[in-house]
């Protein structure tokens, strides 16, 4: 009797230990009385100069900084409350979205740089070691999600500009202009700086522009964006300074005469992105991070040139698109829900030999896109593991969203991405179910997409370090990294 007992008692222990770290890694605590909270700071923070350069100061590093701050820290909000902000953001996240798959549109149709013809209009017009920059979260500007403060030129203006993956030219608006919109700092004056100088028509940087013109031997620039948002202006290189005092040399950037988009408040865009022009590129950059600090907050984070992937983050292959350099693809093989492989088709996540489709991470982007049946997939599965959860209207382009009211937190199902590699990326519970007012009313943070690129955004990435080793072809994901 004795031995049965023990058998059983030894077997009953076995089991919990195997099925308790399992039911464990199937759902995550969402803190919803934390998460309301915070649709509230938008409304208080203090979005000054001198208080963001205090900020900045705080951050001690051996490596130069580039702070990072969202777009609330950068200049506050005009709406009235949250719902309101959140719309406006889902709204400006929908024109970046389009914006990427017109890219890889035109890369699909074959329309090439020879094929595109600048704005004529426009260009008219226009005659008359290691480094680490602060990041900010930026969803209170008309632009980007995310900025950092940048010296340009010599002595340096400093300036907040976009941070942009989905980018390769760099480009901050110039005096004279003939088109400006409006931005927090003051125009830049090249007439000021004295490393400003023109790029001539046979540069090789000039050469691997999408869209240029030559005007009396100086090399013109054009980029057009898909949302309707463009610069124009003269190629030149000038000098880049961090937040501390170190800087780069004979950086190509555009000094854009005549500018017009969704860039209110920032001075122009650093990009970041795989190509020639990018900002890593031109600097050699082996390797460089970025911490999306919350987009609710005024708290700052850093960009970083130099290091290397943490030891505890999870990596996952960055894979070329033979057609289009700029943007880095992620070897995607699956989504589970819930401990749950989805049952996909895995060519979802491939990249076409016509450089269609593929999965690619964004700074830019605020809400993860997937294709029309892959999304349909991951929410029915989603919503399997919610029934005990109220559910309510969706809103904008979230189809669900639930009524959390009077709870503290809830209980829902993991979602985790998986690469190629075997590596396993649990989000946690804020990133994917999120606040759209501050009434309690939370939506699954994924959307459908029509077109055949996928897309994982900076809600995802939110509060996770995001490493690029462009030597060893790895993206890393490091959780509280910030």
């Amino acid at each position: 009797m004795a031995t049965s007992i023990f058998f059983f008692v030894l077997l009953f222990t076995t089991v919990l230990s195997r099925t308790t770290p399992d039911n464990a890694s199937r759902t995550k605590i969402l803190d919803v009385s934390s998460s309301i909270q915070k649709t509230h700071n938008p409304f208080s923070v203090d979005s000054s100069l001198n208080s963001l350069k205090h900020k900045e100061n705080q951050i001690s590093s051996s490596l130069l900084s580039f702070q990072l701050h969202s777009r609330v820290a950068v200049r506050g909000t005009s709406h009235k409350d949250y719902n309101s902000l959140m719309l406006a953001r889902l709204e400006r996240d929908s024109a970046r979205a389009k914006s990427l798959q017109t890219r890889v549109d035109l890369v699909v149709q074959g329309i090439g740089k020879s094929d595109l013809k600048p704005m004529e209009t426009e260009f008219r017009e226009i005659q008359a070691e290691e480094i680490e920059g602060p990041i900010i979260s930026g969803t209170s500007q008309g632009s980007g999600e995310y900025f950092s403060r940048i010296g340009i030129g010599h002595p340096p203006s400093q300036v907040y500009m976009v941070l942009d993956t989905g980018s390769d030219v760099n480009w901050v608006q110039c005096s004279p202009c003939a088109d400006c919109y409006q931005q927090a700092d003051p125009i830049f004056e090249p007439a000021s700086s004295s490393t400003f100088s023109p790029l001539t028509c046979e540069t090789q940087q000039c050469k691997s522009l999408d869209v240029s013109e030559c005007r009396n031997d100086t090399c013109l620039y054009e980029v057009s964006y898909g949302d309707g948002s463009y610069t124009v202006g003269d190629f030149v290189t000038e000098s880049i300074t961090f937040s501390g005092s170190s800087s780069v040399e004979n950086v190509a950037i555009g000094c854009g005469h005549n500018n017009e988009g969704l860039f209110v408040g920032a001075a122009g865009l650093l990009g970041l992105g795989g190509g020639a022009l990018s900002f890593p590129s031109q600097i050699n950059a082996s390797y460089f991070s970025y911490c999306l600090v919350d987009r609710d907050s005024d708290s700052t984070s850093t960009l970083e040139f130099g290091g290397a992937t943490p030891p505890n983050a999870v990596t996952a292959p960055i894979i070329k698109n033979s057609k289009l350099d700029t943007f880095y693809y992620v070897d995607l093989t699956g989504i589970s829900v819930a401990g749950n492989m989805l049952s996909v088709n895995p060519t979802d996540f491939e990249i076409a030999d016509n450089g269609d489709g593929g999965v690619i991470v964004d700074s830019g982007t605020a809400v993860t896109r997937l294709k029309t049946d892959v999304y349909n997939t991951l929410r029915d599965e989603f919503v399997k593991g919610t029934r005990h959860l109220p559910s309510t209207n969706g809103v904008a382009l979230f189809d669900t969203c639930y009524d959390l009211k009077s709870m503290k937190s809830v209980e829902v199902p993991t979602v985790s991405f998986h690469f190629s590699n075997g590596n396993e990326l649990a989000l946690p519970a804020k990133n994917y179910l999120i606040p759209v007012d501050s009434s309690s009313t939370f939506c699954f943070a994924f959307a459908p997409s029509s077109s055949s690129l996928s897309i994982i955004g900076n809600v995802q990435q939110q509060g996770t370090r995001v490493s690029f080793d462009l030597v060893n072809s790895l993206i890393g994901f490091s959780s509280n990294q910030c």
